[in-house]
């Protein structure tokens, strides 16, 4: 082993809501542990959000263990205040963040883990990878069938309606983002949305009757229980409902709603029902898929997503997940629902840890 490497007992990567969460439970364990994050503050993965976006749960659910989130119940915070909110976290908690830092692969070397940086290697007991789902945006490939004129962006690029150029434009995809988007650019382009949108959640649950839907959620939608399970499966597939935003909404706004879109013709946007639709702008709120190949090794499903038990990589012993979409409950992916699965994972590296002590 090459004694001038520098070497960490467990290397988090990923400054965001899952790996600060992770840092509380492991400086709580009084674990030696790193956290590394390629962005040059802690809270960017929120600021460079579209400028109008707020959380889609209200304030009383989206705190990290050991500090409430500074705001009203029933308000939905913005994502600056998030990014603030994080930042404060971390500094609150003296979290080892080390900033700028680009992960570029992560293999077992002698019983450890190499993580490769743009600072140079580290060798690590463990690792927990906390980077989050939306690592690389899901794009059909038949956008590339696209006439060149048409401006296209995937919802992670769009700022505000004034960055979109005029004309008409549409939407793809009717999840929250997706619907928020729409309604915001309603007010300024001819806009569309195409996609079949999933259950909605009305505004007032979360809002006036948060505790009981959280309660839900959190403590029933899990893999611990049969209904859990049963919306486990292929969650990765179709996500999560529609929050605060409706359809309703879209056609108060005069958002024209349209089936699914599944291709091209001529250059155009072709539908499910066989109609094209000249339009200025594509804006693909099609969410995310997984990019894990920097890992070496590690055992995906067909779609890539880890395949862990409760964050933990079983085929390699010390990798770690955590915030993975339903890693455990529906909370899993959420702000205030991470604690949860960060407390899990801190518990499986603290007690190999004292094994390894004994």
């Amino acid at each position: 082993m090459d004694m001038n490497v520098e070497q960490v007992d467990t290397a988090v990567i990923g400054a965001g809501q899952a790996g600060l969460a992770t840092g509380f439970h492991l400086k709580k364990q009084g674990q030696d542990f790193l956290i590394l994050d390629s962005r040059a503050r802690t809270g960017d993965v929120w600021r460079n959000r579209w400028d109008s976006l707020r959380l889609f749960t209200p304030a009383q659910h989206d705190s990290l263990p050991g500090l409430p989130f500074p705001a009203n119940r029933g308000t939905f915070p913005s994502k600056d205040a998030m990014a603030e909110y994080l930042e404060a976290y971390a500094g609150n908690w003296n979290l080892p963040v080390r900033h700028g830092v680009q992960v570029t692969g992560i293999e077992r070397d002698d019983g450890r883990y190499r993580v490769q940086s743009s600072s140079g290697p580290i060798l690590a007991k463990n690792v927990v990878v906390a980077t989050g789902p939306n690592a690389r945006p899901r794009i059909p490939a038949f956008a590339e069938a696209l006439d060149p004129g048409i401006h296209q962006l995937h919802g992670a690029e769009y700022a505000n309606p004034d960055s979109v150029p005029p004309g008409d434009v549409l939407v793809v995809g009717s999840g929250t983002s997706g619907v928020e988007i729409a309604l915001e650019l309603a007010s300024s382009h001819r806009t569309y949305i195409a996609g079949t949108p999933p259950f909605h959640v009305p505004g007032p649950v979360t809002r006036y009757a948060g505790g009981l839907w959280w309660l839900f959620i959190h403590n029933v939608m899990n893999r611990s229980t049969p209904i859990g399970r049963k919306v486990a499966v292929g969650f990765t597939k179709h996500g999560a409902p529609l929050i605060r935003a409706s359809t309703k909404e879209l056609d108060a706004a005069a958002v024209t709603r349209l089936p699914r879109l599944t291709g091209t013709h001529g250059g155009q946007p072709l539908l499910d029902d066989g109609q094209t639709l000249p339009v200025s702008t594509v804006i693909w709120a099609t969410g995310y898929q997984p990019d894990f190949a920097w890992i070496q090794g590690l055992p995906a499903d067909e779609d890539g997503w880890p395949l862990t038990c409760r964050g933990a990589v079983e085929q390699l012993p010390g990798l770690f997940f955590v915030g993975m979409p339903f890693q455990y409950g529906l909370t899993s992916g959420l702000v205030g629902g991470v604690g949860r699965d960060a407390e899990h994972v801190a518990g499986l590296i603290a007690g190999q840890t004292g094994a390894q002590r004994n």
